[in-house]
């Protein structure tokens, strides 16, 4: 009878056992289908609709990635699902470099839209430089606005900024040209060459600081 009952005992230990691996194996399949499914959804997101959502994407992918791995281990150790973990996160680090890089792209033209939106003043419409939008009775403003704001931030501009700053100042000079002929008036003109003669040494001086400045943390 002691033997019978040690017997079952070890039988009910083994099937006790056997269901435990069973379940574990359930969820790791489960945990990967999850996390190989979620990785093939968000390769199919457009890139542009991707990168404004980028946070997002990386941190639910870590969690189910995290989930995956964490199954996968012990008894639930199983070769086709480590490969299909590996050639997912194959697949994912490939799409990330696209979206991240589209992301970058993305975070650059807003930046300078801001900036030139900071620097032309609230009439500035988005539109590109070609500044239709200046005429005799606004382009006084746009050049007090610009220079101002320019002396007023002038310590936290990059090279890449200032380099920004010339192209609009040079475009907003070539508006002014046509401006001239629309009857811009001799009391606002003598203003903007004031302005002018102010941005000049401001933009050299500083574009060159700039330089050298980066210039010396490239070194280090």
């Amino acid at each position: 009878m002691k033997n019978l009952k040690r017997t079952l005992g070890v039988l009910a230990i083994a099937v006790s056992l056997t269901a435990c691996t069973d379940g574990k194996n359930k969820q790791a399949e489960k945990d990967v289908t999850m996390y190989v499914n979620y990785v093939d959804s968000v390769s199919n997101i457009q890139m542009d609709k991707a990168a404004a959502e980028w946070d997002k994407i990386q941190s639910d992918y870590d969690r189910l990635k995290m989930n995956a791995e964490n199954a996968l281990t012990g008894e639930a150790e199983n070769k086709d699902l480590r490969e299909s973990i590996d050639n997912t996160t194959v697949i994912y680090e490939e799409y990330k470099i696209k979206v991240v890089t589209e992301k970058e792209k993305i975070d650059k033209e807003n930046a300078k839209e801001i900036m030139r939106k900071t620097l032309l003043g609230d009439e500035y419409d988005g539109t590109d430089i070609t500044f239709n939008w200046v005429n005799k009775d606004n382009i006084l403003n746009v050049y007090n606005n610009f220079v101002t704001t320019v002396e007023t931030n002038k310590d936290a501009y990059s090279r890449e900024d200032w380099d920004e700053i010339k192209l609009i100042y040079e475009a907003l000079d070539t508006r002014k040209n046509t401006v001239e002929k629309e009857g811009l008036s001799t009391a606002d003109n003598l203003k903007i060459a004031v302005l002018k003669t102010k941005f000049a040494p401001m933009y050299t001086l500083n574009r060159i600081g700039t330089k050298s400045e980066e210039n010396e943390e490239a070194k280090k």
